[in-house]
């Protein structure tokens, strides 16, 4: 089984984080748990209406934010049987960003985002800011020099999504082709997209 935290900060883009669980939780060779910050349910009821449950539904193991006793907070969690670990930061807020690049942890997020960075395990990080600041720009770099995967929340348009399920579904591929898991969510490949009009024309004659 392949060990993957999924942490879920309070920043923009819950959409994404319960598409992404439940592409994970599908997986039968992924060990999915998930930790939720307070700010994140606050996001997830002002996006989407939902409670908490809602995301930590799809895991296997949940962590309370403020268990820094809990398993991620220590580097033997990380190791055993399976394919190496990983964590996935879906969304990454600012001050998730800004604690993990200044190593001053305070919540269960943070600190297993910490370790796995000093494991050298596959972190990614999906952020979600615009625009960005001098500071969050220092933050990614020193992140990225550390190891890091810095994934901005940027969809892609060459598939031509006719919705924003393809859409996200299209963005979940790439985030688990960062974690090395397969998946069917398609990719671009030469020749791949249909030639016939798309929305694109539609747009066009608009305006």
């Amino acid at each position: 089984m392949r060990k993957i935290l999924v942490g879920i900060s309070g920043a923009s883009g819950m959409p994404l984080a319960l598409r992404l669980l439940g592409h994970l939780a599908a997986m039968p060779d992924v060990d999915l748990s998930c930790v939720v910050s307070d700010g994140a349910a606050a996001v997830l009821a002002a996006e989407c209406g939902m409670k908490p449950e809602t995301l930590t539904r799809h895991a296997r193991h949940e962590y309370p934010a403020d268990d820094l006793g809990a398993g991620p907070a220590s580097g033997s969690w990380w190791h055993g049987e399976g394919g190496p670990a990983a964590m996935l930061v879906v969304p990454c807020s600012m001050g998730t960003l800004g604690a993990l690049a200044s190593g001053a942890t305070r919540n269960l997020l943070q600190r297993a985002a910490d370790v796995a960075l000093k494991e050298s395990l596959r972190l990614v990080l999906v952020t979600r800011e615009s625009p960005l600041s001098a500071i969050h720009l220092r933050n990614m770099l020193a992140l990225r020099e550390a190891g890091a995967v810095i994934m901005p929340f940027s969809p892609g348009f060459y598939l031509r999504p006719q919705s924003l399920e393809a859409m996200l579904d299209h963005f979940c591929g790439r985030i688990l082709d960062q974690a090395g898991l397969p998946h069917k969510l398609g990719r671009w490949a030469p020749g791949k997209c249909d030639p016939s009009p798309s929305s694109c024309k539609q747009q066009g004659d608009q305006t």
